[in-house]
This record gives structure tokens, sequence and C-alpha cells, in this order.
């Protein structure tokens, strides 16, 4: 098996005699070893960062921003190899894959604007004959903790404003499939990123605790559950360092009773089964206002069941595996409790097994309805592919329900009704928000922000990490001679 390496100052590097295995989910079958890195690891990471933090910083913006046009279009040449490592690791079909490699690269291409993006402002005459301005600068050595289900595109959301803003940057993924990390690493080389400016280490806990108890970091952004994101927030905030930390999610479609209910069917089938269910915007409920629920479900059922099932590599794969032995065995448990407190399981192939891939850690599409607002299946983040579809008796009602839900990532609505749509932009309690659109997740150069226990911390990824990732300086000069003293506090 290949071993996949940390990446430290330009090189790979091999710290830690702690592996675990990276097992394709499809196979339960280990694939590759990676080191888990030791203390003198990480101190080497953050030493690389420190010591070339100087001179990217200094580096003209225009110059960053030609490393990044190189590594942006190495990134799509090799977005076929790249999508296999993904596939291999994590489970999603190889199209998948490749669509994430193309979110990623969207990134970059905002990144690539930071000549015109990383600016300050200037006013004259502030005061008599005074001019205050303000100008930003990067903080130093920034840390992403990013997770299984986005590898690639999650971790790009971080370092390309990060490395256009100018600081340096520790990456550490998950421990899951972190073989494309290392070759993005490896790339981002080959496009003229001086050593030492982006490197990747590899860990558990111990790991993530001393990139960011660390006194040579500067900023911490976390993707993952609910649970490690607060407690990222609070360690990292106790630290003195900037922090935002983005958590789970439980993404509600609204179905107004003018919808069209094909369309709403066939985005429902692709919105929450997609990936095994294994996004972080993924729609996992379906609240039907009125009388449609029944319809619905009926479309629901004949889609659900026609699902092909299969290793991600495999031609005609439409959802993989998730990612490992546990999450299968959670997901099938929480659909067998909601079956026993009183769902209707409208489809339910949680349980299914895959012909020639029976040891792999697959759960079929499962649409169950009828489920209290109590029930964990309502109230917990599966992250698999279960749809639970409620029923109300008015936007109002279904607008409620999201606003009480625990977390607040994304919300759509399906309606031809401007009124209802206008309603709902105004009053869903989430961060991004779909009219028509299932997932909702706004190009790069907006911003990925959830709101609740979706995220901790005011800024977002993507455009909106200009601010978290530079700091401003507020700059008032004058340059005439003033004589004379004067021991008030004047406005100017």
């Amino acid at each position: 098996m290949r071993t996949i390496p940390h990446w430290i100052n330009g090189s790979p590097v091999a710290g830690g005699s702690d592996t675990i295995d990276v097992t394709n989910p499809a196979t339960d079958q280990p694939i590759a070893t990676v080191p888990m890195a030791d203390s003198a690891t990480v101190a080497a990471a953050i030493a690389a960062g420190v010591a070339a933090f100087d001179g990217w910083s200094q580096t003209p913006l225009s110059r960053r921003a030609q490393v990044l046009f190189r590594f942006r279009d190495l990134l799509l040449e090799n977005r076929t190899d790249l999508a296999a490592l993904i596939t291999a690791e994590h489970g999603k079909t190889l199209d998948d894959a490749a669509g994430e490699i193309s979110r990623a690269a969207d990134s970059i291409e905002l990144a690539c604007g930071g000549p015109a993006l990383v600016r300050g402002g200037t006013s004259l005459q502030t005061g008599p004959n005074i001019d205050t301005k303000s100008v930003l600068h990067p903080l130093g050595v920034c840390v992403g903790i990013t997770p299984f289900n986005f590898p690639a595109m999650m971790g790009m959301m971080m370092v390309s404003v990060a490395l256009a803003s100018g600081n340096t940057f520790i990456w550490k993924p998950s421990e899951q499939d972190p073989g494309v990390c290392v070759r993005i690493a490896e790339l981002f080389t080959e496009a003229g990123l001086p050593d030492g400016v982006l490197n990747v280490v590899h860990g558990r806990q111990d790991t993530v605790e001393h990139l960011i108890d660390d006194k040579d970091t500067e900023a911490v952004a976390f993707v993952g559950s609910s649970k490690v994101a607060h407690i990222v927030y609070s360690r990292a905030a106790a630290a003195g360092k900037r922090v935002q930390a983005f958590g789970g999610a439980k993404n509600h479609m609204i179905v107004m009773p003018d919808a069209d209910l094909d369309v709403v069917a066939d985005q429902l089938t692709s919105a929450c089964f997609g990936a095994a269910g294994q996004r972080c915007m993924a729609i996992s409920v379906a609240v039907v206002v009125g009388e449609s629920a029944e319809p619905l479900l009926e479309k629901l059922q004949v889609r659900a069941g026609q699902v092909r099932l299969g290793a991600g590599e495999a031609n005609g794969t439409e959802v993989g595996p998730v990612i490992n032995r546990q999450s299968q065995e959670r997901i099938q448990a929480a659909v067998k409790e909601a079956i026993a407190g009183g769902a209707r399981a409208v489809v339910d192939r949680s349980a299914e097994a895959v012909p020639g891939f029976e040891s792999g850690y697959f759960v079929g599409p499962t649409v169950l309805a009828d489920v209290e607002v109590a029930s964990a299946a309502y109230q917990e983040e599966l992250f698999g592919p279960i749809l639970v579809v409620m029923r109300v008796d008015s936007l109002n009602e279904g607008l409620e329900l999201i606003k009480n839900h625990r977390y607040g990532n994304g919300a759509s609505i399906f309606t031809r009704d401007g009124a209802a749509a206008n309603e709902f932009e105004r009053r869903a309690s989430a961060g991004m928000i779909g009219v028509n659109v299932a997932i909702p997740v706004p190009v790069a150069a907006y911003a990925v922000q959830g709101w609740k226990d979706s995220a901790y911390g005011d800024t977002g990824l993507n455009n909106a990490s200009w601010s978290f990732y530079t700091r401003p300086k507020y700059v008032t000069s004058r340059w005439d001679s003033v004589a004379g003293t004067d021991f008030g506090f004047r406005p100017n």
C-alpha cells in the first residue's frame, strides 16, 4: 500500500510512527496508510509557516495571483486524477468528485482577484490637512481543519483567500481521505508556491489542539460536526485566536401547493441522496404545505427505488457508500428507531447490500413520513441518504419549523408564487437560501455561512474570508507643521 505523507516546507515528510489505514468505503479494504503527526512534526509545520511568512507576505499581490492562476490551471488539468483519488478514499461517484474539483477551482479563481479585493480605503481631509486611510495586513500562520465529505473543496475555500491575502497555511485534512490534499499541495509547489507557505499535516485531536494552542498560529478555520465546531471555537477563542467554525445542518425544503411535484421529486432525489447524503447542504427534510404530501410521496417512492447504488468508480453508479462502518451503522440504527417510533417507511433501502460489494458501507435511499418533530430522525443530522417528509398547513407553519430547529445552514422553497418566495427569503432562519434551487450554495463571489448551531463566528468562507484572513490598520496622517500645545481632546 502507498503511504500518504505529510507535506512540510515543500517536501513529503514521514513524521510520526503511529499510522492508520485509509479504507475504500465500497470494499472495506485498506488502500493506503497515513501517519499521525507527533508533536515534532506539528512543530516543524508551524516553523515552516513562520519562516515563510515574511517572504510571502511581502511578495507583491500580482505575483501571488500569478501563482494562484498557475495552480488553478494545474488543478483543472489534473481533475480526472484528483477525482479518482477522492472516489477511492471517500466513495462518492467520479462525476461528483470531478464536480468538487470544479467548485474548488471557483474558489481559486476568486482568490486570483486578490489584487483588486485585498485593499483598504482613503478619506481626504478628515480634519484640517489630515487624511485617514485603512490598510489590510495578513495575519501570519493560519490553520484549516477540513472534513471528509469535501476533502478538496473545503480546503480550497480556506487556502485560496488565505494565501492570496499573504498568509501561510497549515492544512489538517480528515484522516479518512487525505490523499487528494497532499496532491493539491504538490500541485501548488509545481505552480511556484514557495516552500513553507502551504503545509499539510495529518493527525487526531492532539494534533488539532497543538495547532490551536501554539503561540505562532494566528487563525483557525474548521468545518465538521457542531459538537466539535463548538469545542474548536471555544478553545481557539480562549487561546486568543481568530476563529470561524462551521458545524452540522438539517436543511429544509418547503414545497408550496403550486409547486410542480415532478420537478420537486427530481430535485429532492438529487439533493438528498447525492453523495449518499454526505453534504452539508443536502436537503434532509421536505416540508409539504397543504394536500400535496401523498402525491409527492408516490413520486419519491418511484425515484428512490430507482437510484442505483454501487462503487463510486463503477459505470452507472448514482449513489456510493457512506464514509465508514460507524456511519453506516449509526444511520441504519436511526432509521430503525424512527420506524419503531411510528414513522412510516415509504422507502427503506437503508440496509440494502450491493452485489459484489457486500462488505461496503452502503446505505440506500430511504424516505420516512409521519415523523414526529421530537424524534431524532428529524432533530439530528443523520448525514446519510435519509429524507424526512413533514406535513404543514401553511407557509408560516413551515417557517416556524425552520426557525425552531437548532441548525440553520440552508433552506429552500419551491413555488411559483413570488409573494411566498419573497416572504420565505425574508423569514427563513438559515444562512443560505434557495428559491426553486434545492442546494443553494452561493458562487464563490459570495460566501458560505450558516446560522445558529451551523456556524460559530461571524464571517464565512469564500468571498467573506477576506476580512477573516486580514487585519485592518488605520492610519491618520498630517504633513504640515503645527506649533503650540493643546491638552484638550479635540475632534479633527
